[in-house]
Order: structure tokens, then C-alpha cells, then sequence
């Protein structure tokens, strides 16, 4: 093989392996701090009646869930998606709380809430926002 052969081989891998790296490792997206922000203060003020605890937490669910798709953590659900994201927050247990608690009365009608439960998942789920960029 002559040199020149050679080199345009190695070039053409190089490029390869380059274009391969920028699309498998492309750059998580930017958050839109404002919007997420705005809506954390929406649901936080339904902490302040227990009648909407319940709320609170299924909207804050939604709204990690929300960031984690813009962020681009794989997973068809958001359960998958917590796990693809698990190196990147840093209080795993208190966002799983949170996400435990919203199945729960998302799918059961009988959920007796404690105040310390509510803040706990909140907490957690406000951390992994924080984690993620949208806080």
C-alpha cells in the first residue's frame, strides 16, 4: 500500500471516529432556567393548604421528568429515565422518594400524606432539579 493510500485510510478513520464520538456524546441541552423556575414557585404554594399536597408532588414529578427529557437521559419511562441520570443528581434516595410517593397517589385512592413526606419528596425532587441545571 503506498503512503499516500495509507494516509487517506487513516484520515477517512480519524473523521470517522470523530463524527461517531460528536453524535454518541452530544452535549446535554440547556435548560430553560426561567420556566422551570416559575413553575417550581406555581406548585409550591399549593404547599400551603393539605388539600394539594397531593398536587404539589405529581407536578413536581412532572416537572423533573419534564428536565430530564430536555436533558436528554435515555428511557421510555421516567423510571428509566431517573436511572440514566442517577451519576448526575446527588440525593438519589430523596428523588426516588418523591417518585415512589407520586405512583402511589397517582394509583391508589386510599394515601394518608404526611407533612414530612411531602417534604421530603419536594426536597429531593427540587435537588435533582437543582442537579440538573432548571433550578
Amino acid at each position: 500500500m503506498s503512503a499516500e493510500v495509507l494516509i487517506a485510510v487513516i484520515g477517512a478513520a480519524v473523521a470517522l471516529a470523530g463524527l461517531v464520538t460528536f453524535f454518541l456524546k452530544r452535549p446535554k441541552k440547556d435548560l430553560d432556567r426561567q420556566h422551570f423556575r416559575k413553575q417550581w414557585k406555581e406548585l409550591q404554594k399549593q404547599c400551603a393548604k393539605a388539600e394539594t399536597w397531593a398536587l404539589a408532588v405529581i407536578q413536581a414529578d412532572s416537572l423533573l421528568d419534564e428536565a430530564l427529557k430536555k436533558k436528554r437521559f435515555k428511557g421510555k419511562t421516567m423510571g428509566e429515565r431517573l436511572v440514566s441520570a442517577q451519576r448526575s443528581l446527588t440525593n438519589n434516595d430523596g428523588v426516588w422518594f418523591g417518585h415512589k410517593l407520586r405512583n402511589q397517589l397517582v394509583h391508589q385512592t386510599d394515601v394518608a400524606l404526611r407533612e414530612k413526606d411531602i417534604r421530603h419528596a419536594l426536597i429531593g425532587i427540587g435537588q435533582a432539579l437543582k442537579d440538573l441545571g432548571a433550578l
